[in-house]
């Protein structure tokens, strides 16, 4: 079984490269942080299984807020590991603002559910 991570970015912010690579790495992370702290025995073994194959990720793209939490939701409904990243302010965007989301890591064909149809970031 192949194992990974999706990250969806929001197009519509026009966030730099440098801060939606940053914004990328920030959902990734909190999305490994979620399972470390999840006590979820099966998400702890998808992650292993991840980290092991390499830690596939795939960058993705969603054009507006709306279509972002859709994945979000849509990823917890499935059962998936998500994360949501809310941007702090400091830079670029004004604080709160709803950047990433990360979906994963988990079994490949799981995560593609949820995000098989977006483009690449």
């Amino acid at each position: 079984m192949a194992y990974k991570q999706s990250i969806v970015l929001r197009r519509d912010l026009q966030m730099g490269r440098g801060k939606a690579a940053a914004q990328a790495a920030h959902a990734s992370c909190e999305a490994v942080f979620l399972i470390l702290d999840s006590g979820r025995r099966l998400w702890k073994e998808w992650l292993e299984a991840w980290r092991r194959e390499g830690q596939k990720k795939v960058v993705l793209r969603v054009e507006s807020l709306t279509e972002l939490l859709e994945v979000y939701e849509e990823a917890r409904r499935q059962g998936l590991p998500s994360s949501l990243v809310v941007d702090a302010g400091h830079t670029q965007l004004p604080p709160g603002t709803k950047t990433a989301v990360a979906v994963g890591p988990a079994p490949e064909e799981l995560v593609d559910k949820v995000t098989g149809r977006l483009r690449l970031y």
